[in-house]
């Protein structure tokens, strides 16, 4: 579509109904993603100059119970939020992707060469030429892009900007190059290939599920090529509470050694009873041979696999109490993730530099202030970045006031669940 005809369309209404409908938004935030969509048209006439294009976006996600479970192929509960990345690209006839992205250096690679790259890794070239890569050896030619994407998912935040630019990324290859063919599920796998193979983070899928998919998921990844998906209807503000994510003031981005760290010490557990992943080992025996696990892997390695055994049980139950409507029992159980978070995942800080604990004195000013109200946990993959908190709606104001007035201004976040994944807007 003609970028003129695009804005004629965003600017006159035609398409409240599809922003409805992804963002489950009311009339003020309709009206917001309206100029913002708007001004993200105006970037790219002014750096592309006049094209036919499309309008994309992809969700930043909440991890809602499983705690670094779905590297161990076992369960979460994940939901997309309100917070989302937006592009607005086209096909530009050659071989070049060129992406012009808020706040980093103009991206050029040429999809003729799709090898990993050294020189990318952790970088957003690697993600882009990743996805390019996973779509390619689908049998699909992907060609050159022009795209500007802007983003209210910080980096670093625990909401998963990444996966939400690799859903993005790969909701404009398939629809400009495969005629929308792969599903969210694929898509999902792509990005994670891209993260694992060519950015060089070994996450598991849940991000880039949650990301894809959209609205509440529970997700059982025992075999990630096939998940079994089941969508949660889940009506936050029927429960009472609201969600907040609150940022630290502490940057995850570069973790990733710690990370690997969870991953690694998990695999030594269920490698001492011959699996790969801990969800393959009966916990049961796991117990019955803890002498002999700790010798054998640590302390550590002992404790990281105790909490994946009780966080994994903990979400199918989590997943039934918002479906029968059960929320204090949801809130219990969000409780005892963060507990076991907390003393054997042990990802509240990075022992590289113990000093920085801002996450746990996050944790005890949320507490502090819900005052035995609510539920908080840390949020995602932990260390450093955001804590997540469910607020009774009456607390909701003090508690937001009480977070910023120490961490400052913005750093607490009330969030909606958004219905909808990776999307096109408009073409």
């Amino acid at each position: 579509m003609k970028l003129d005809d695009l804005k004629t369309r965003l600017s006159g209404g035609e398409l409240d109904t599809e922003i409805r409908r992804i963002y489950a938004a009311d009339s003020v935030e309709i009206a917001s993603t309206r100029e913002r969509l708007a001004a993200l048209i105006e970037r790219f006439a002014a750096d592309f100059g006049e094209a036919d294009a499309g309008l994309f976006s992809a969700p930043g996600r909440t991890e809602m119970g499983g705690n670094h479970t779905d590297h161990q192929r076992g369960h979460v509960l994940a939901g997309s939020v309100n917070l989302d990345m937006v592009a607005c690209a086209a096909p530009n006839g050659s071989t070049t992707i060129r992406i012009i992205s808020d706040g980093y250096p103009a991206l050029e690679l040429d999809t003729a060469a799709l090898e990993p790259d050294p020189a990318e890794v952790g970088t957003s070239a690697a993600l882009v030429r990743g996805v390019c890569r996973a779509v390619t050896d689908r049998g699909y030619a992907v060609g050159g892009i022009d795209a500007c994407i802007t983003s209210q998912v910080p980096g670093g935040s625990g909401l998963s900007s990444s996966a939400a630019y690799e859903v993005l990324v790969g909701v404009i290859v398939n629809h400009l190059f495969c005629n929308d063919e792969l599903s969210p599920v694929e898509l999902a796998q792509i990005g994670q290939y891209a993260e694992n193979t060519f950015f060089g983070k070994p996450s598991g899928l849940m991000d880039q599920m949650a990301s894809s998919l959209g609205g509440v998921v529970h997700i059982d990844f025992a075999d990630p090529a096939n998940p079994l998906v089941e969508p949660i209807a889940f009506d936050m503000a029927a429960s009472g509470h609201v969600l907040c994510i609150v940022d630290s003031g502490a940057d995850h981005a570069d973790l990733t050694s710690e990370y690997a760290a969870i991953t690694d010490e998990m695999r030594a557990v269920s490698q001492h009873f011959g699996k790969q992943y801990l969800s393959e080992v009966r916990e049961a025996d796991f117990w019955a041979e803890l002498q002999a696990v700790r010798a054998a892997t640590g302390d550590r390695a002992v404790l990281r696999a105790a909490h994946f055994f009780g966080d994994n049980a903990r979400v199918p139950k989590q997943a039934a109490a918002l479906v029968e409507g059960r929320f204090p029992d949801f809130l219990e159980l969000v409780r005892a993730s963060g507990v076991s978070s907390a003393m054997q995942l042990q990802n509240l800080f990075s022992t590289a530099d113990p000093h920085q604990q801002a996450v746990g004195v996050t944790l005890a000013l949320a507490d502090h202030l819900l005052a035995g109200r609510g539920a908080v946990r840390v949020h995602g993959g932990g260390f450093a970045g955001t804590i997540q908190a469910y607020v009774p709606v009456d607390r909701a104001e003090d508690f937001r006031a009480g977070m910023d007035a120490v961490l400052g201004a913005g750093s607490c976040a009330i969030l909606h669940i958004r219905p909808a994944g990776g999307v096109v807007i408009a073409d």
